[in-house]
């Protein structure tokens, strides 16, 4: 059976809402003590418990309205006078949301996809490259990075996409970038970008608006040229502007729009 620590790391890498409440203080007599803890699903299913009865009726309820906010909250329980149990201590419950892990989909294993899967580690990013080309899959040593070899139409039917997923394409080809595009574009994200010049840009917007009537509401969603205006030169430097730009979303914090992307 899972503890409650595995079961918190199983939400983060799935689809399920939940938050976390745990016993922080205590007074007098309480059912359990500081640091028992417990997960309230938004169905209202739980695992683990923080005492039963009453009480954890009453947390249940904060927690699933909680679910809806994703704002953590402190509760203080009178036993006595609000539940009517007789161990009649006080407790606080802190609740928090089990924030789900964010997921980075890297389309094209070439030199800066493979540079922006390197930075991509260092930081809380679940980080999956894909690429239909063997051999530069094979060339991706990273072993925190999760690689798929696969069409690139195959890998968009297995991936899940949410709120929590950031998107950087950027393969060997133009065509290849616009059908990957076209689809991610209906999607859920946080983010999506393309890699190119300009022109490539301009070109894009024109094909998805008269071609697969793609509204300019959705066009404005997706960051293309991707990254944010260093003057980037090489791989590295290109990765780490998109990096930036994928971090800048993350904090919620407004940069300006690069121009150019060679």
């Amino acid at each position: 059976m899972k503890n409650i620590f595995e079961k918190i790391i199983e939400i983060q890498k799935g689809g399920k809402e939940a938050v976390l409440c745990t016993i922080v203080n205590t007074k007098g007599s309480t059912p359990r003590k500081v640091g028992a803890k417990m997960i309230v699903f938004e169905n209202g299913k739980i695992f683990g418990t923080i005492g039963g009865g009453d009480l954890e009726k009453n947390v249940i309820k904060n927690a699933i309205e909680l679910i809806g906010t994703k704002e953590p909250k402190l509760f203080r329980h009178d036993l006595l006078h609000q539940h009517d149990m007789c161990c009649g201590g006080t407790v606080e419950i802190y609740i928090e949301p089990i924030m789900k892990k964010n997921k980075l989909y890297i389309f094209g294993a070439g030199h800066t996809g493979q540079s922006l899967a390197k930075l991509a580690t260092e930081f809380d990013f679940e980080t999956v490259v894909i690429d239909d080309r063997k051999e530069y899959i094979d060339d991706c040593k990273l072993e925190a990075v999760n690689k798929m070899n696969l069409s690139f139409g195959q890998a968009l039917k297995l991936l899940p996409f949410d709120e929590q997923t950031y998107i950087c394409i950027m393969t060997y080809s133009h065509p290849i970038d616009r059908d990957i595009l076209a689809f991610c574009v209906k999607k859920s994200f946080a983010y999506l970008g393309m890699i190119g010049s300009q022109r490539k840009v301009e070109m894009t917007k024109k094909m998805f608006t008269e071609g697969l009537n793609i509204s300019s509401e959705e066009l404005e969603k997706i960051d293309m040229p991707m990254g944010i205006d260093i003057g980037a030169e090489g791989p590295e430097e290109i990765a780490l502007s998109i990096f930036a730009k994928l971090i800048a979303v993350k904090n919620k914090v407004t940069l300006w729009k690069k121009e150019l992307q060679s």
